[in-house]
């Protein structure tokens, strides 16, 4: 997992095109207006425009992906973001192929403040649970790129 400011984006261009064009992405796009919803960016690569209200880390679990590595963007709002690493957990929601991801109940090991600017990369390796409430449930606008890991 990687967290860091979008200003900072070139020092992973070295991870490949595909991060490249997610980056580009995020630096040339109107984020702060585009409409909600989903975009192609190429064949391998999608990003999601969200908007939503933090929430407690109580009814929350961590998830993690096969298929797409995760470029989470912070447009707006701040959050928290529970963190660990997949090692040998058992998950409590069974992997979905078409959703591409599966749920994990375990406490996260650290939490991250996520705020305006900031991005994190999320490998398959990586369990992470975003959404969280800083203090208080409060609105944010995150972009998540979605890039094909093959």
């Amino acid at each position: 997992m990687i967290l860091d400011t979008l200003q900072n984006a070139h020092l992973y261009y070295r991870l490949g095109v595909r991060f490249i064009k997610a980056f580009e992405f995020l630096a040339q796009k109107d984020l702060k207006t585009m409409e909600k919803g989903k975009y192609t960016i190429d064949e391998h690569i999608f990003a999601m425009v969200n908007e939503y209200d933090t929430e407690p880390a109580d009814n929350e679990q961590m998830e993690a992906h096969k298929k797409y590595i995760d470029v989470q963007y912070m447009v707006s709002g701040s959050e928290l973001v529970g963190h660990d690493f997949l090692k040998d957990q058992a998950p409590s929601k069974a992997y979905d192929e078409q959703a591409d991801f599966q749920l994990f109940a375990e406490t996260p090991m650290f939490f991250s403040r996520f705020e305006e600017g900031m991005f994190a990369i999320f490998f398959p390796t990586d369990l992470h649970m975003p959404n969280i409430m800083v203090d208080k449930p409060r609105p944010v606008r995150k972009v998540v790129i979605k890039i094909a890991v093959e």
